[in-house]
């Protein structure tokens, strides 16, 4: 193995260690600080103005079922991605909420995406979402790599669960590092769906 190859396989192993000791917890605050555009609200929601927003990077895949999903095939729709396990207690916490407010805006230019992580197979990502009535798909992605897509110093999912809403333009809008309520969800949901 080359240094090269054993550093970039370092650099992988070191990035999924730090998700993995930031996993399905309660999320703190992270700072708008230094050039990230980015607002920590005492709400939990980082939010960025639209003028200094960041693409979202390629979220696309196998979808737990088995079928190809790409993210980008949504443009001009708002998007919420949510990061989500079958393991993960505030990940079932919030389910019932994302299948509600989820079937309440799917014909008002809504598209809720989910993507199951650290799960070793689809069968329990599969049940997990018949147990709570989640109909949307979700990209699966065992070893976390959807979320090392996102850059440094923007709204990225840092722990699990996550949940990012993506304006009509494919921007990155708002983020919320913690188990959210429908309450919650649609203060991050609201603001971004009234753009024009």
């Amino acid at each position: 193995m080359s240094t090269r190859s054993r550093a970039v396989l370092l650099s992988a192993v070191a990035a999924v260690a730090a998700l993995s000791l930031s996993a399905c917890g309660k999320g703190g605050t992270s700072g708008g600080g230094g050039d990230t555009h980015f607002v920590t609200g005492n709400n939990g929601i980082d939010t960025v103005p639209a003028g200094k927003r960041a693409t979202a990077p390629d979220l696309s895949g196998r979808t737990i079922d088995g079928k190809t999903l790409d993210v980008a095939d949504y443009k001009g729709k708002v998007v919420v991605v949510n990061v989500w396990g079958s393991w993960c207690g505030p990940c079932r916490e919030e389910a019932q909420y994302f299948a509600k407010v989820s079937k309440e805006y799917q014909d008002k230019g809504v598209q809720f995406v989910g993507i199951n992580t650290r799960d070793t197979s689809t069968t329990p990502a599969v049940n997990f979402e018949k147990e709570h009535g989640v109909a949307y798909p979700s990209l699966y992605d065992p070893t976390g790599k959807l979320m090392l897509r996102f850059k440094k110093g923007t709204l990225n999912p840092q722990i699990i669960p996550s949940t990012l809403v993506i304006d009509r333009h494919g921007k990155v809008a708002a983020r919320a590092l913690e188990a959210l309520d429908d309450t919650g969800l649609l203060k991050m949901l609201k603001p971004v769906l009234a753009e024009k």
